[in-house]
């Protein structure tokens, strides 16, 4: 599991039918700024993703990938390698607040 940034989407009208309806999201995954430990810097990837919540540009999200991706409900039955499973709120690190979505 990571944190990702949502910076954009993907819009496919061709694809396998159990994939229709299912909103897809480009992420970026970010890490702890080793140096100052004290932001989220990128890492300079990006993933395509599905979005089981709603997420939307500029939010920071959970993701998981492989087969940990087909484990929810919502995507146990999908062709996927990357899902969104949670919307952060806050991360805190050692006692410091290192974003805050509010």
């Amino acid at each position: 599991m990571f944190i990702a940034r949502v910076t954009g989407s993907v819009v496919s009208t061709q694809k396998v039918a159990s994939m229709t309806g299912h909103k897809l999201l480009i992420v970026e995954p970010y890490r702890l700024d080793e140096q100052s430990r004290d932001a989220l810097v990128t890492t300079g990837r990006t993933f395509v993703a599905v979005d089981t919540l709603g997420a939307g540009e500029g939010d920071y999200v959970l993701v998981v990938q492989g087969s940990s991706a087909r484990l929810t409900p919502e995507t146990s039955k999908l062709p996927i390698d990357a899902v969104v499973i949670g919307i952060v709120d806050n991360v805190r690190i050692d006692k410091l607040s290192v974003y805050d979505r509010t």
